[in-house]
Parts: structure tokens; C-alpha cells; sequence
């Protein structure tokens, strides 16, 4: 009598497996499997596949901007060292984030650290320590680094550890010295762009052209969140099967939370900077400014106005205003240091919490004065 509960209970089972796998995210399912799958850090890899034919295996402390493939790396280089099963007894993962207290080193840690290793899989490598892997290791605190120091060296013949990081300076020089160093640097426009195509192309989504451009340089550099981008992006327009709509630019700058390239093109002009011949624009902005001349104060308040109650952060429009007044072509080495010093200024009282709207219409007014 319970024959067909059990029959329906099989045949929900891949229904849910299915489920799981369309909903997994892009970044874990398109993780590099193996250190030669992963992008652009080619001298890295090259040492590590040395490494990993030999079996000898340091201490390790990888470095560099987020997004570059860190820990895709040590993870491939694990997977590939003592295989799918075998890596779940002999790899410990911990993010320092959320545990970077002396109390985790002093226990989970080093438990795990002097644990005597398991038999070897004969398919694999599988040398005869563990690896203990740090992410986000710039986070713990120094005390815990300092107690991490005994620990290495203690278990050194059972135990690798690999640090991963952002910011090496952070790491105490007593930690970093028994590491061997690996710099990560930021993937390049190709690399990048190849990747995201890719993953485009398998998932079946279909793009607009310049929306792989727009994602780069949205993502400044971090392939992680270029493909988290995208993969909101795909869910955003393909609402079912039959119906999928194209990504558009504008749908990633939207998910990306930055700002219209046209505003910031607007704010530069109501302080009398004239857009770049290439520069994206519309009128939105200049029905804003109304009938104020361009470059005065009218019209900066105007758009500062504007701006305000569109909602944008402040932050986040000083970082895009400067990179547009940085990189202007025509506009002169001088003006564009008065406006450095400016921007520095604002930055710093919004860090004090200044009022942002107040803080922008400064920024503003001083921009109209430097490039007058």
C-alpha cells in the first residue's frame, strides 16, 4: 500500500536535483576545476603545475584584487591533489571573516592541523599532509596571526596552510615570511571577456552588443561579480523558456547599481566641462538645468537637485565624476589636479558623515571653479 508514495517520491527526486541545478549560482558551477582552467594568472599556474607534479607543496600566501581567481586556485590545486572525495578530510576551508578570533586558531585550527592523514586515493597524488585554507586572512586579527605562527611550524610535516588575501601589508611579516608568495594580478579586458562570452554561450542567453564591455567595466576587474551581473541579468530577462529578451547596457548598469553614464556626463557639463565627441548622453539631465547657463551656479544646483532626488549615492558618484574628469582627453593637467584635490575633500567629509546632498553641490561648485 505504500508502493506509490515511494514512486512518487523517485520520481520528484530529479524534478528537485533539476531545480538545484538551474538555481546554482554561476559563480560556483563555472569555478575552475583545475589550475589550468584558471584565467590570465599564467605564472602562478605555471609554478603550481610544477608543484603539483612534484607534490611538495609549501606554505602559501596568495595575494591581489577580488575576483582574480585566489581561491578558484587553491581549491582546483586541492581537487586536483587528492581528488573529489578524498579532499572533503583532507582540506579545511575557513572564511576569516566570520572566524578570525585567536580562540578559532587555538581550536579549530589546530585540531584539524594535528590530525594524522587518512589512506591515499592510488588515482590521485595525494600527498601526505593536509591544507588548511584562510580566506580573507587579512581580516584576523594579529594576535590570531601571531598564534597561527607556532601552529605552522609545529605541523609543518602533516600540514600546509594557504593564506588568501587583498591586501598582503596586513599579513605580519613574521606569518608572510613562511609563505611562499603568489601575486594575482587583475584579469585583463580579453581574458575577461572570453570568460563571461563563454559562460554566455552555455547557459543559452542572449546579449546586446556592448553589454560584455559594460560588464567589465562595471565590475572593475572582478570576474565574481561580472558573472553575478550577468547571471541577474539572465534571470531578469529570460522570465520563461519561450519568452528571452535580449541584455541590454542599460540592464547591467541598473543591476550594477552605478550610475547612468549620461548624469555624470550632465554634472560635468553644469560645471562647464564639455563632454568628450564619444561621451553617452540624453536630455534628461538638461530639462533639469532648465533655462540655466552651463557652467554656473544655476545650473549646478540644478542638477545637484536633480541628482538628490533620483536617490544615487554620493560615493559612488564622486568615484565615476573623477574617473570622467580624470581620463577627459582635452581637458588640461592643471585643471584636472585642482579637481583631484577637491574630490579628496569631498570624499573625506562624506567619510565624516557630511550631508550628501550638501557635500555634492560643494563638489560641484568647486569642479566650476578649477576648470574655469
Amino acid at each position: 500500500m505504500f508502493l506509490p508514495r515511494q514512486k512518487s517520491k523517485s520520481t520528484k527526486d530529479p524534478e528537485k536535483a533539476a531545480l538545484a541545478a538551474a538555481n546554482r549560482p554561476w559563480v560556483e558551477k563555472y569555478r575552475p576545476k583545475s589550475i589550468e582552467d584558471v584565467t590570465a594568472q599564467d605564472h602562478t599556474v605555471n609554478v603550481l603545475r610544477k608543484t603539483l607534479m612534484s607534490s611538495n607543496l609549501p606554505h602559501m600566501l596568495f595575494y591581489g584584487p577580488p575576483g582574480t581567481g585566489k581561491t578558484s586556485t587553491i581549491l582546483a590545486l586541492a581537487r586536483q591533489l587528492f581528488g573529489p572525495e578524498l579532499m572533503k578530510s583532507r582540506v579545511l576551508e575557513l572564511n576569516a571573516s566570520d572566524e578570525r578570533g585567536i580562540s578559532v586558531v587555538r581550536e579549530k585550527i589546530k585540531n584539524f592541523a594535528k590530525i594524522a592523514v587518512s589512506n591515499a586515493d592510488v588515482d590521485f597524488p595525494c600527498p601526505p599532509y593536509k591544507i588548511i585554507i584562510l580566506d580573507e586572512a587579512d581580516s584576523m586579527t594579529q594576535d590570531a596571526q601571531s598564534a597561527l605562527r607556532r601552529i605552522m611550524e609545529q605541523y609543518s610535516r602533516i600540514t600546509r596552510f594557504c593564506l588568501v588575501c587583498n591586501y598582503v601589508t596586513r599579513i605580519i611579516e613574521p606569518l608572510a615570511s613562511r609563505c611562499s608568495k603568489f601575486r594575482f594580478r587583475m584579469l585583463d579586458t580579453t581574458s575577461t571577456k572570453d570568460r563571461l562570452e563563454l559562460i554566455a554561450n552555455t547557459e543559452g542567453v542572449k546579449f546586446e552588443e556592448g553589454v560584455l564591455d559594460t560588464l567589465i567595466k562595471t565590475s572593475d576587474g572582478d570576474l565574481r561579480r561580472a558573472i553575478t551581473y550577468l547571471q541577474s541579468a539572465a534571470r531578469l530577462h529570460n522570465t520563461s523558456n519561450s519568452q528571452r529578451s535580449a541584455i541590454t547596457p542599460a540592464s547591467i548598469v541598473e543591476i550594477a547599481g552605478v550610475i547612468p553614464p549620461e548624469v555624470i556626463v550632465e554634472i560635468g557639463k553644469a560645471a562647464g566641462l564639455e563632454p568628450p565627441p564619444d561621451a553617452e548622453g540624453d536630455r534628461v539631465m538638461e530639462e533639469a538645468m532648465g533655462d540655466a547657463v552651463k557652467g554656473s551656479f544655476e545650473a549646478c544646483h540644478r542638477v545637484t537637485k536633480k541628482v538628490a532626488m533620483e536617490g544615487y549615492s554620493a560615493s559612488q558618484l564622486l568615484i565615476q565624476l573623477h574617473d570622467y574628469i580624470i581620463e577627459h582627453p582635452t581637458l588640461p593637467a592643471k585643471n584636472k589636479a585642482k579637481c583631484a584635490l577637491a574630490f579628496g575633500e569631498a570624499d573625506k567629509a562624506l567619510v565624516d558623515g557630511a550631508d550628501e546632498e550638501l557635500q555634492l553641490l560643494n563638489l560641484t561648485l568647486k569642479l566650476l571653479k578649477s576648470l574655469q
